[in-house]
């Protein structure tokens, strides 16, 4: 210990450094603190992470223990110290930035020094007596950053999987509900930005519910079974080096006992060692529900906009004012706001698949970043669809009136007669409406082409927005 007693020496293969004594990790994490200041997000700003990164290292001192490479005293320390983590203790010791050179090692040695010092404690010891107890030889005992860490990632994805899934569960219902209240509310479909067909406002939303639940389903299904496949026992490069020829069976084993998922071992520890795809094909489920965020967020301003020069067929719940010079202003500031965090996503997957590409042979080196865009767009992603619904959703009013208004002046309205007048009488009416500026109706019944119970009847809602073939007649 210094003199001043606020640091203690701890050394390594390139020297000696001072850590703060009341530090938890170690000299191998110090390096990288000082080396990596990137993104200035730290690995606890990923409590999952951490949490999963604490079980692996279970997992590995249980098989170890089993296997009689580890004392009792060691295990029962260890198991201690990652209980401790596992329930959300001294995460703030988890110092090192997301992004970092060497393959993940940093993040591991993190892990490994915590562990170390919090059961060295534990033990009766002060923090770096690493005579008793060793960051590398006991709590990274028949591991590598190569198996230990890429396992770490998939785990904590799985951690988190189930509060994105209830976020996004939770804004469906939400849109659903509104379909349900808008069902009544007549008002015209466009297609390229332009007056298509009639619909309901309530098919509308009720169409935002379903294409959102398909990417709940698909998450609910396909994420877990690209995630469960890992590679620990693998050690350096997949031939499990260092291990135990029975460590991998049980610290998987183990690992899918204390973590309540069904992990596996990787067929084949080489290919998986080396190999992202899993994490590509996750990042690119997320960037799909980003996009189809995003689309609807585009739909909602349009909708919303105005209020009096613009579409106005719904009314966003006003947040705050919207601008510092034009009174009385409101903007649609939850959806811009859901739309910059996709388009964030989106950038995170172009990341995430140019790192996946740059693997060399037996290692991907850019796991880091693989793992930071991950846990980030999940993380975005569950707090943008939270505020979106809470926020935006469930506030949402229909303006009634002006959805009949622009649904019976427009010139797409034409399309629900054409049945009854016929194609060329339909373009007839639909040039004399645009050129007079005239209403459809309003021609049709001049014309005398159809009486007015015939109209009626067509324009009521439930006859202008299912299949209704009627065949025109001589």
């Amino acid at each position: 210990m210094s003199s001043a007693a606020s640091f203690r020496i701890e050394k390594d293969l390139l020297g000696t450094l001072e850590v703060p004594a009341d530090a938890y990790y170690g000299i191998q994490t110090l390096r990288a603190v000082n080396n990596f200041r990137l993104c200035g997000v730290p690995l606890a700003h990923y409590p999952k992470l951490v949490v999963a990164l604490a079980m692996v290292k279970q997992a590995a001192a249980d098989a170890n223990r089993e296997l009689g490479h580890l004392s009792d005293a060691k295990h029962l320390a260890i198991s201690q110290a990652c209980a401790q983590l596992i329930r959300g203790d001294y995460h703030d010791q988890f110092v090192v930035d997301m992004i970092q050179g060497g393959a993940g090692t940093s993040t591991n040695m993190n892990a490994n020094e915590v562990i170390a010092n919090l059961a060295l404690e534990s033990m009766g010891h002060a923090k770096g007596e690493y005579r008793h107890l060793h960051p590398n030889n006991d709590v990274n005992m028949a591991q590598s950053t190569n198996d230990a860490y890429p396992t770490a990632i998939r785990l904590g994805l799985l951690l988190g999987h189930d509060t994105l899934l209830a976020s996004l569960d939770s804004l469906v219902a939400a849109f659903a509900d509104k379909g349900t209240d808008f069902a009544h509310v007549l008002k015209m479909g466009r297609t390229q930005l332009q007056d298509a067909v009639p619909m309901t406002l309530g098919q509308e939303f009720r169409a935002f519910a379903t294409t959102l639940g398909e990417d709940l389903e698909h998450l609910r299904l396909i994420a877990p079974q690209l995630l469960v496949e890992v590679n620990l026992g693998g050690t350096a490069i997949g031939t499990g080096i260092n291990a135990d020829p029975n460590y991998q069976a049980l610290a998987v084993q183990r690992l899918a006992t204390i973590s309540g998922h069904p992990l596996k071992p990787a067929a084949d520890l080489i290919e998986a060692t080396s190999d992202m795809g899993a994490f590509v094909t996750f990042s690119s489920m997320l960037k799909r529900l980003a996009v189809k965020l995003s689309k609807i967020c585009n739909d909602l301003r349009l909708l919303s906009s105005g209020p009096r020069t613009g579409i106005n067929e719904i009314n966003l719940p006003p947040r705050q004012p919207g601008s510092s010079i034009m009174p009385g202003k409101v903007n649609p500031v939850i959806p811009e706001a859901v739309n910059q965090v996709a388009f964030e996503v989106i950038g995170n997957d172009l990341a995430l698949t140019m790192a996946a590409e740059a693997g060399q042979l037996q290692l991907n080196v850019m796991e880091p970043l693989i793992a930071y865009k991950l846990f980030d767009s999940i993380g975005l992603l569950q707090r943008a669809m939270d505020m979106l619904r809470e926020h935006c959703i469930v506030g949402i009013t229909a303006n009634e009136d002006r959805c009949r208004q622009l649904m019976e002046s427009s010139i797409g309205l034409i399309t629900a007669l054409n049945p009854y007048i016929g194609y060329e009488n339909a373009t007839r009416i639909a040039g004399q409406a645009l050129l007079s500026g005239r209403g459809v109706l309003e021609l049709v019944r001049e014309e005398q082409l159809l009486d007015d119970a015939t109209l009626d009847d067509i324009l009521r809602p439930e006859n202008m927005i299912a299949p209704r073939l009627v065949p025109l007649k001589g």
